[in-house]
């Protein structure tokens, strides 16, 4: 549906698929974070008293064979933590002391708080690398054609054209396997006001050209779909064929069908999906629909009909929208690689994730990116319904996103982050001391604070979205 994500109808039937993906994603990657805290303290000598995976009432409780770890699975999957033995929590024996957590070498104790978070981006490491090297299927690297005034518009960029190579600013070309590799260098570009270099073939026998995209013009504030339409590569060249029509909507009533092929929308010869994506939201201009002649070709034969779009709300703009899947799916391609390069592509993949994730949170805090790129539980757990349905890959590289998330975000320095604790000793390490137990109440508090104001705008950010989509549907 133009507007809508394709395959949102399928989704919104399997709701249990989202709840279970989302279930198996937080527990997996809390598990990883909580045993790269447990492993590293055991190497340190420390005495663990539990492991948790969840908080509130226990479920499940056990010890290993010949450990005195309790380890738990907790009624509440949204965290955990590793307790270790520690004086200022409770008496230590002193035959114990050397066993507690607050007694040993800074080093150590560094290394006890910062093996969570890099847990969390080894992870990531290895999920990128499975999935290099189990391969994975993605659209062709073909351009659909340019949203009008677009920087890719005005580039001269037509539509059809395959992307053999592009770069941000003055980097070697690099080849593009696929559209979501374009996809991704072209995120980079327009975060880093880059131009974007592209190595184009119109043809399977013509001469490649390269085009210059200049993304530095754009105002990326919003790190969304609203910024491909800026620079005007949305999606991969898809045919004019009308899919699934849904009862009751604007197609229907025009008598389009499945499989229709739409050549022409009034005097406009339509050449791909995205082109007549275009001309079904611009039907709508200042609140009215305009009907448009649409000439459709079925079973070899031309016909000509006439389809009045239905007026929706899309955020704050009126578009039109026929309720028929738009576009046939696009050419795919398998997208694997051999053991070194793909274990080398997944340090890569997390390295880029990792640095793009730290420049968005820098520019939300200088007003250079708006706080809307912020999203929380429910935008995260949609999207581990969306990537459970598409398959084992994309599943395996939506978590591998989301444990790169939470290792950056616990190593930031908010004092009850890990990267907060990490400061601490960066202080005790310089002067010589620790942060005092006054100094610490403070933080702590200031860290709370903090943590939940980005939680309660993260959250709003989600149920705004959520409402947009719904007024949307029943617009």
């Amino acid at each position: 549906f133009p507007g809508r994500p394709p395959g949102q109808l399928k989704r919104d039937r399997r709701p249990m698929l989202t709840v279970l993906a989302f279930a198996v994603a937080l527990g997996l990657l809390i598990a990883v974070h909580e045993y790269g805290h447990y492993r590293v303290a055991v190497a340190c000598g420390v005495k663990v008293l539990r492991f948790s995976v969840g908080f509130g009432k226990p479920l499940f409780t056990w010890k290993g064979k010949g450990s005195d770890t309790e380890f738990v699975i907790g009624l509440f999957p949204l965290g955990g933590y590793v307790r270790m033995l520690d004086e200022r929590e409770a008496p230590v024996d002193p035959h114990e002391r050397h066993l507690a957590f607050n007694t040993q070498p800074l080093r150590s104790r560094a290394a006890i708080v910062a093996a969570g978070p890099l847990a969390n981006l080894l992870l990531a490491v290895l999920l990128y690398s499975i999935v290099n090297w189990g391969g994975v299927q993605e659209p062709k690297a073909v351009l659909s054609s340019p949203v009008a005034g677009s920087v890719a518009d005005k580039a001269g960029l037509v539509g059809g054209e395959l992307v053999r190579r592009a770069a941000t600013g003055d980097d070697e070309l690099v080849p593009m396997r696929s559209f979501e590799e374009l996809r991704w260098v072209l995120t980079q570009g327009a975060l880093d006001g880059e131009r974007v270099r592209l190595e184009l073939q119109n043809t399977p026998n013509s001469s490649p050209r390269e085009v210059v995209m200049d993304l530095s013009v754009l105002d990326v504030r919003d790190a969304d779909a609203q910024l491909f339409r800026k620079i005007g590569v949305i999606a991969p060249w898809t045919r004019p064929s009308i899919g699934e029509v849904m009862p009751g909507g604007a197609a229907e009533r025009a008598g389009l069908r499945n499989g229709d092929v739409v050549r022409r929308v009034g005097n406009t010869n339509v050449v791909d999906g995205m082109q007549l994506r275009e001309l079904i939201r611009s039907s709508v201009q200042e609140g009215k629909v305009a009907p448009q002649i649409w000439m459709v070709e079925r079973g070899g034969q031309m016909l000509e009909l006439e389809v009045v779009p239905d007026s929706v709300m899309d955020g704050s703009v009126s578009v039109g929208r026929i309720n028929a899947y738009v576009g046939d799916s696009p050419e795919m391609v398998e997208v694997d690689y051999g053991l070194w390069e793909g274990l080398a592509r997944g340090f890569e993949r997390t390295w880029d994730v990792s640095t793009l994730t730290l420049r968005m949170m820098g520019r939300m805090l200088t007003g250079e990116a708006s706080l809307k790129n912020l999203s929380g539980p429910l935008t995260i757990a949609d999207y581990a319904g969306r990537s459970a349905e598409m398959g084992l890959m994309q599943y395996l590289a939506y978590l591998a996103l989301i444990s790169v998330s939470l290792g950056v975000l616990n190593l930031l320095p908010l004092p009850v982050l890990d990267g907060g604790h990490l400061m601490y000793y960066l202080w005790e390490g310089v002067t010589g001391k620790s942060v005092s137990d006054t100094w610490m109440e403070y933080l702590q508090r200031g860290g709370v604070a903090v943590l939940a104001l980005m939680m309660s705008i993260a959250l709003f950010n989600d149920i705004s979205r959520y409402l947009a989509k719904l007024l949307a549907v029943f617009a």
